[in-house]
């Protein structure tokens, strides 16, 4: 039986989460070629000349549910080959959720045959699914595409709920199953402590960056890393909070963390998240065209720019103005933590 090239032992640091940028025509019904291959390829090599510790595509704002089959596969494997020029063995973990698992499959053995060393992977949501159907479907995709590394995409508003502590312990005795994008915004309490001793050493449940100090400050180096689509707006942020804290400087983390915390607050996620899953799409890609770091583009129908109540325009663009300033801060700690090391 063949195995993944990636393990969870493999896996640390930052695991940004980008977009699929768009060409302008994004937002036109008759468009079907919308995605923007050159900036792409030019926000991936920005991504991993910056520093991050793998990458993972397609999920919500990564607009898997409004790409087309082709637009998919053309992005996908131009993500691959510019990671792949850069470090064959990098951490890239592809979305390819849908509907169903023959679908599913059919994705996942084309990222395969393009070299993706691993997949990004929801579940079907349009029956909620019960703990015994979600198991079912890890194991399946994974024995039918036992190359690839499977990164479990949870997003309780994307998929209908959580997925239960035994859920989790089962899909940690999958060999391709290696990490967990963490429940979006989910706090560090019971249900993280519970889900964490379920899975042992065996997978990574990666937290979101707002939290992640606080779950490393609990347990160490069982969390070694984080996911982060703020990343996207400039990754020095919480580059920096990945150094100190895998450095174990918890002070140092507590500062940064708690700018991390300080520029989410305007940004509808922090305070209504079935409100923010309403316009995630529309929002994330806001965030990023003010943020300058990349050039995202609109996002495609049915979730139209135009749609967004102009108080979360507001917001988010509060938002970045902020995470702007904790990147100037940043700066500004880097060059004197090394004046005093000079």
């Amino acid at each position: 039986m063949a195995f993944p090239r990636i393990g969870a032992s493999d896996l640390r640091g930052i695991m940004a989460y980008p977009p699929t940028p768009a060409k302008p025509n994004a937002g036109d019904i008759d468009a079907r070629d919308t995605v923007d291959l050159d900036e792409t390829e030019r926000m991936i090599k920005q991504l991993l000349q910056d520093g991050v510790d793998s990458i993972a595509t397609n999920g919500t704002l990564g607009e898997m549910a409004t790409l087309t089959l082709e637009e998919w596969k053309a992005f996908a494997s131009v993500v691959v080959e510019t990671v792949r020029a850069h470090d064959p063995d990098f951490p890239l973990f592809i979305g390819a959720t849908t509907l169903n698992t023959r679908d599913t499959i059919d994705r996942m053995r084309f990222l395969r045959d393009i070299g993706a060393p691993g997949v990004l992977l929801g579940r079907p949501m349009w029956s909620e699914m019960t703990a015994k159907t979600m198991i079912r479907f890890y194991q399946d995709v994974a024995e039918a595409v036992p190359d690839l590394a499977i990164c479990v995409y949870d997003n309780t508003a994307a998929f209908r709920g959580i997925i239960p502590t035994e859920v989790y312990e089962a899909l940690s005795r999958i060999p391709q199953v290696v990490a967990v994008k963490y429940a979006g915004g989910a706090a560090i309490g019971f249900r993280y402590h519970n889900d964490l001793q379920a899975v042992g050493d065996r997978i990574k449940l990666f937290p979101i960056e707002c939290i992640w100090f606080f779950a490393y400050s609990l347990y160490g180096e069982r969390v070694p890393g984080c996911w982060s689509t703020t990343a996207t707006c400039g990754p020095e942020p919480v580059l920096y909070l990945r150094d100190v804290l895998l450095a174990n400087d918890l002070t140092e983390g507590r500062w940064i963390a708690e700018r991390i915390l300080w520029a989410h607050e305007p940004f509808i996620v922090s305070r209504d998240f079935p409100e923010f899953a309403r316009y995630n799409i529309q929002l994330e890609r806001l965030r990023y065209e003010a943020a300058g770091y990349i050039k995202p583009g609109p996002s495609r129908p049915p979730y139209y720019m135009d749609l967004l109540p102009e108080q979360h325009v507001e917001s988010t663009l509060e938002h970045v103005r902020r995470w702007q300033q904790v990147r100037q801060e940043v700066a500004e700690r880097l060059k004197a933590r090394a004046a005093t090391t000079a």
